[in-house]
């Protein structure tokens, strides 16, 4: 398999590695995310729909968390979990989910409106803690469904992406 220079270099940094795999530290990720997207929802109803927005990707990146360690990796790189996802898990339509959300909660988070043009709106807000929910009932599926020889493949996958 070809390596992958992005992932490599995180490699180096030590900002990802193999780790035992761990059930305690994948249920505190888990309810994590389930706290963000209760936070994300709270927020929508009360029209704070930027940070609603940055609440539901942080539901999304907390549960990959959550799978990561599940499958004994340790990875300290919003992106670098994101492309994990793909690369590993072969969740082409979550990694497409998470990477809109991604770039979703940095245009809110970090922009204003007129400085990137795009509009903040409940209906917006809304369906980013739609897609939130979608995606914590997919992964949390996966999660649950994860046979130990599934994960001994993974972990054997993750150690031919260097």
């Amino acid at each position: 398999m070809k390596k992958p220079s992005f992932l490599s270099k995180l490699k180096a940094e030590d900002k990802l590695k193999s780790v035992e795999p761990s059930e305690e530290i994948c249920s505190s990720y888990i309810e994590k995310a389930d706290n963000c997207f209760k936070s994300a929802k709270i927020l929508l109803q009360n029209n704070l729909y930027e940070n609603s927005v940055s609440m539901s990707y942080y539901a999304m990146y907390n549960i990959l968390r959550a799978l990561l360690f599940k499958t004994g990796i340790k990875c300290e790189n919003h992106a670098g979990s994101i492309v994990l996802l793909k690369k590993l898990f072969g969740k082409l339509e979550l990694f497409k989910i998470i990477s809109f959300a991604k770039e979703e909660r940095i245009d809110k988070q970090y922009y204003v409106t007129s400085e990137k043009n795009f509009v903040l709106t409940k209906e917006s807000a809304k369906d980013m803690v739609e897609k939130s929910e979608d995606f914590l009932v997919k992964m949390k599926l996966i999660i649950s469904e994860l046979k130990n020889e599934e994960i001994e493949n993974i972990r054997s996958g993750f150690e031919k992406l260097y």
